[in-house]
């Protein structure tokens, strides 16, 4: 049992984006990685609900997720606010379920597919929420999904 179980429990319930912040920031200076994940997971979940334009379609929020994910993971890289501008304009233009077929088949990972993947965070990545939906997209994609995935988990 972590000794912070009440604090990631009043971060689970948080809905501030900048308390969260607040809360990587100081999580980061005391060294409390299982709050700073947390922090980190709930700020995602927070903005992606901002950023999506409809709140029942479970593909878009998961995409959403994961776009922010790696926009945070950018940012905090780079210390500074990173936008994926062209993957937004692209959902603009051909929409979530399309951006996932491409992603899923390109001939190779995105760069940001390596930076989830050296951050430990591939459950983000675009094929993994192909895998989280399955039901949703042809067969030949969902194997590129997945064969990248496994391609790259011993990386």
């Amino acid at each position: 049992m972590s000794k912070n179980n009440k604090l990631i429990a009043i971060i689970n319930s948080e809905t501030d984006p900048e308390k969260l912040h607040n809360w990587i920031r100081n999580a980061r200076k005391q060294q409390a990685d299982d709050v700073e994940q947390v922090a980190i997971q709930r700020l995602i979940e927070i903005n992606a609900l901002t950023n999506h334009d409809d709140p029942n379609d479970p593909l878009v929020l998961d995409f959403w997720k994961s776009i922010t994910a790696l926009e945070f993971a950018l940012s905090d890289e780079r210390g500074k606010t990173i936008r994926l501008t062209r993957t937004r304009q692209k959902i603009s233009r051909v929409g979530v379920k399309k951006t996932l077929e491409d992603l899923a088949v390109s001939a190779k990972a995105s760069d940001g597919y390596f930076l989830l993947r050296d951050r430990g965070m591939l459950d983000m990545s675009a094929e993994a929420v192909v895998l989280r939906h399955p039901a949703l997209f042809d067969d030949e994609i969902i194997k590129a999904a997945q064969s990248r995935l496994d391609a790259n988990s011993d990386d």
